[in-house]
This record gives C-alpha cells, structure tokens and sequence, in this order.
C-alpha cells in the first residue's frame, strides 16, 4: 500500500516536473519572439497604421500623437509583447499537446492532433478578416467625424493617440482570431461526441443573441465593428453546423 502510494507521488512528480519544463521551454521561445518583435516593432507599427493613414488621406499632417512621455515606448512594448505571444503560439500550442498527447488513446490522438494546425490558421484568418475588411470600414466611420477640411469657422479634428490606436486595433484583431476558433470548437466538440448537429440547431437562437451581445461587448461602440464580428461568426457558426452534419455521418 506504501509502495503504490510512493509510486503515484513519483508519478505525480515526474508529471508536474515534465509541465515545469514545457513552460519553461516556451517561455524561453516567447522572450526570443518578443526580442525578435521588438526588433522590427516599427515595421509591425507601420503595418497596422496603414489603414488608418489610408482612411486620412484627406490631411495634410497625418500622424499619431502620444501626450505621455513614456507613452510611445509603452504602446510599442505592448505591440512587440503582442506580436511576441502570437508568434510563439504555436510553440505553446505543441508544448501542451506534447504534455497531454502520452495519455491519449490512439483514436483520440488522430482526432485532435489536426486541430494544432487548424487553430493557428483559423486565428491568421480572423485578423486578415478584420484587418482587410472590418477595419478599413470601421477606421472611415470614425474619421467621417473630422470636419477640419470644410469651410466653417469651427471644426471638429481628429487628433488620435497612438496607446488608444494599438489597444482599439489589437483588441479588434484578438476579437476575431478568437471568434474564429469556433468552428474549430464544434468541429472538435462534434467528434468527441459532446455534442451533435441537432443540440448546435436547437441553440441556434440563443447562441445568435449571445453572438450580438459578446460582439457588442469586445468591439468599439461602433455599429460597423459590431456587425462586422458578429455576422461572420453566425456564418461560422451555420458552417459549423453543415460540417459537424459530415462528421457525424462519417463516424457512424
């Protein structure tokens, strides 16, 4: 009894030793992709400012303006911890399957072990989603507000701070790397046998609602950016549907 007892500790600890290291692995790769980040932070600057100097080719000045002393340095370290985890993701995600993958059967090893590829995917997917077409619309909204071209004695310019434009364009771009993951979710969900075609159809109108709501919550209080995340997510979520239908069929 002492032995068997004795043993499940060392088991115990050999376990948590071996997620000790994993972290330790990937954070020693996120503190290289974060280096690696900061390297180039102003190219990655350059890159998701685009659109919005595109959406202000109407002023002669365009720029971003930072009132903070430590403010610009902050908003870049921010974007290069950002673009940091994002690259490193990956890493992560291999280091939690290589942790988890040993007491898995088979069968379930070759169900899970294609969806490290699709999240990473459907994550890139989300942001070109967002960055192509959500945020161009979303960035002439706000701009539309600007009247220091018209001939008034008065007018309204926009003079946006550079923290406020990397936190409103990150949070857009994790907003719909996330959304994303749904079909990711069912698709496994659906092969684990926790749910079925039929659960996903009956919950249709709550998840719609629940959509809207999260959708309103996570984007700027713009109807565009609301419309934008919660419409591709319903399309999502039909697709889902569609495809769980497959599945479903195929493993019977």
């Amino acid at each position: 009894m002492i032995l068997k007892k004795n043993n499940k500790e060392t088991l115990l600890s050999s376990h948590l030793s071996e997620l000790r290291n994993r972290f330790l692995y990937f954070f020693l790769f996120f503190i290289l992709s974060f280096l690696l980040s900061y390297l180039f932070v102003e190219d990655i600057f350059n890159f998701i400012s685009e659109p919005f100097i595109n959406s202000i080719e109407f002023k002669e000045n365009k720029r971003l303006i930072y009132t903070g002393l430590a403010e610009a340095f902050l908003s870049y370290l921010k974007l290069a911890l950002i673009s940091g985890f994002v690259i490193s993701s990956p890493f992560f995600i291999y280091q939690i399957w290589a942790f988890v993958a040993p007491g898995l059967l088979k069968k379930e090893k070759k169900i899970i072990f294609p969806f490290l590829f699709l999240i990473p995917i459907m994550f890139i997917l989300g942001f070109l989603f967002v960055y192509y077409f959500i945020i161009p619309l979303a960035w002439d909204f706000f701009v539309g507000f600007d009247t220091s071209i018209s001939n008034n004695d008065f007018s309204i310019e926009l003079e946006p701070k550079i923290n406020e434009y990397i936190s409103i364009t990150l949070k857009l771009a994790i907003a719909f790397g996330l959304a994303f993951q749904l079909p990711t979710a069912i698709f496994l969900l659906t092969l684990l046998g926790l749910t079925s075609p039929i659960d996903l159809q009956k919950k249709r109108r709550f998840v719609i609602v629940i959509i809207f709501l999260v959708a309103a919550l996570i984007t700027p209080p713009d109807i565009i950016s609301q419309v934008g995340l919660a419409v591709p997510i319903i399309v999502l979520y039909e697709f889902s549907i569609f495809v769980s239908k497959f599945f479903e069929k195929k493993k019977k």
